[in-house]
């Protein structure tokens, strides 16, 4: 549930194509070739970035709800220097609203002066939001660009009902339904494999790199067979391996599409292509990648802990107080209010989680926001994001690959928002984003406002980050060492104090022991 930076210098939504012609100039090292066409960049802090660079068809009429198409190719030279559409969503912490589905574009940003077939390495982005919201140009990736030589991919990917709608009707279409916006992600990874060396990136040194929704990403890629040899390296922040099953999926879809409107399956595939972006974004949404299918045959989490994955090295970490972004609309609440939620959620387990998470002699306002989220995060009730399935999840991969684990620890940062006054949103899901792409806020200015010691933790960030985009090991000069996971736990931390800390350390601090498959207060 991240925030968002102004849309604007979007693309208007009426360029469906996308072409906007400009004069060639012999020798403009701002012009790149693609395999649809020429495109000019611009200049600005040290980088090059080419904007809006369409990877597939516009997913309009009949290709609504179908796998990605071939963009279509433009003479001249087209302008890339102003973002492309948001893919269709509310008005969200994430951005406003869009209802425009011309949104398949993808952005690049290089360092200043890089040749083609310069071959730098490659981090590719893939941003959160819930499945349902975000987009590209919430992360500007001229930092990142810059400071450790790198060609940084942002990609926009279709969301929500129009992104991940199971219906049988749709898969009696194409033997498909379902996970399109993953399957615009794996047509984005095929673009940078084939055109990536155009900008001076190389495709072989690809790095997967998602937050919350961008993390369930990932972990989809590392399972999905269309996924396979499109990347060497994979960043999972705040995410986990949830999916749904395609029954579930097919249930779900068919009262979606009975609400808007078309109950007929032998109709309601034209019925729902007939209805308007509009209609569908303000409808019931479907927010899950789902197993059983083409595109994902097996659940992600079943997969990877049995080592059914692509084991290239990993970087997985969280941050420490996942849950108080999600929960800080609990503030307010009653001692009697706060058990009874516990009561509710937790069962004939209610009495070992009160033991663990008990009301305090002295609470305020924000008290019962701060014990469920704390509740949430350790036991990973947002869908298994944070906390005790994180450090699982970490430890299962690493008995496959190399892994190397964090925790975001910083719990003093200005957090998302400076609403409601007095809220410590202490490490939050998403407060980690800033620190790694400056233009990321929630309509407030968030990096702006760091201080000294902050802006040293957004330095090393970015280092380890770009080491292991480069080399596949977090490394950052004048910062401590990152060990693989089974050594320890990278806690990162203000003001150059971030270190490694056991995992079992870190396991007591999320009270795992109560948060483990068959435990008291297990779900």
């Amino acid at each position: 549930m991240p925030p968002a930076t102004s849309a604007s210098g979007e693309r208007p939504a009426a360029s469906a194509s996308g072409a906007r012609p400009a004069a060639s100039t012999t020798g403009d090292r701002l012009v790149a070739r693609t395999e649809s066409g020429l495109v000019r960049g611009a200049r600005a802090d040290g980088v090059e970035r080419f904007l809006a660079l369409p990877y597939a068809a516009p997913p309009v009429g009949d290709l609504r709800w179908r796998a990605p198409q071939p963009p279509p190719s433009w003479k001249g030279v087209r302008a890339a220097d102003a973002w492309g559409n948001r893919c269709p969503a509310a008005a969200s912490s994430n951005g406003p609203r869009s209802e425009t589905e011309d949104c398949l574009y993808l952005n690049v940003f290089r360092p200043e002066g890089t040749r083609a077939g310069q071959r730098l390495p490659v981090l590719f982005w893939i941003h959160g939001g819930g499945l349902v919201n975000g987009s590209a140009n919430q992360h500007d990736g001229t930092l990142i660009a810059q400071l450790e030589n790198v060609v940084v991919v942002s990609v926009n990917y279709r969301l929500g009902v129009l992104g991940y709608l199971v219906h049988p009707a749709l898969a009696a279409e194409s033997g498909q339904a379902g996970n399109y916006g993953l399957l615009d992600q794996q047509a984005a990874l095929r673009w940078v494999r084939r055109n990536i060396a155009a900008f001076g990136g190389d495709p072989r040194r690809v790095t997967i790199d998602g937050e919350s929704a961008g993390g369930f990403s990932v972990c989809a890629h590392l399972t999905a067979p269309g996924s396979a040899g499109l990347f060497a390296r994979g960043i999972m922040q705040s995410g986990s391996c949830v999916s749904r099953p395609l029954e579930d999926g097919e249930r779900t879809g068919t009262q979606i599409a009975t609400t808007l409107g078309c109950p007929d399956p032998a109709t309601a595939a034209a019925c729902l292509r007939a209805l308007p972006p509009g209609r569908l974004i303000d409808g019931p949404q479907y927010t899950s990648f789902t197993h059983g299918t083409p595109a994902l045959p097996e659940s992600p989490d079943t997969a990877v802990r049995a080592g059914r994955f692509q084991r290239v090295p990993l970087m997985i970490g969280y941050n420490r107080d996942e849950g108080r972004t999600f929960l800080q609309g609990n503030r307010g609440w009653t001692r009697e209010r706060y058990e009874e939620w516990v009561r509710t959620v937790f069962g004939d387990r209610a009495a070992a989680v009160l033991e663990r998470y008990p009301w305090p002699a002295r609470s305020d306002t924000f008290t019962s926001a701060y014990l469920t989220g704390a509740i949430a995060t350790d036991a990973g009730l947002l869908a298994g994001i944070g906390g005790c399935p994180a450090l699982r999840l970490a430890r299962d991969l690493s008995a496959y690959t190399t892994v190397y684990g964090y925790r975001f620890d910083h719990r003093t940062g200005p957090g998302l928002t400076p609403e409601p006054a007095g809220y410590v949103w202490g490490a939050g899901h998403a407060a980690e984003l800033a620190y790694l792409w400056p233009s990321f806020d929630n309509g407030t200015p968030i990096a702006p406002t760091f201080d000294a010691g902050e802006r040293r933790l957004a330095r090393d960030m970015v280092h380890y980050w770009g080491g292991f985009t480069r080399t596949g090991q977090p490394y950052a000069k004048g910062s401590a060492r990152w060990p693989r996971l089974g050594d320890a736990v990278m806690s990162l931390r203000a003001a150059g104090r971030s270190t490694p800390v056991p995992e079992a350390t870190m396991a007591a601090e999320h009270q795992c022991d109560l948060w483990q498959p068959g435990s008291a207060g297990s779900s």
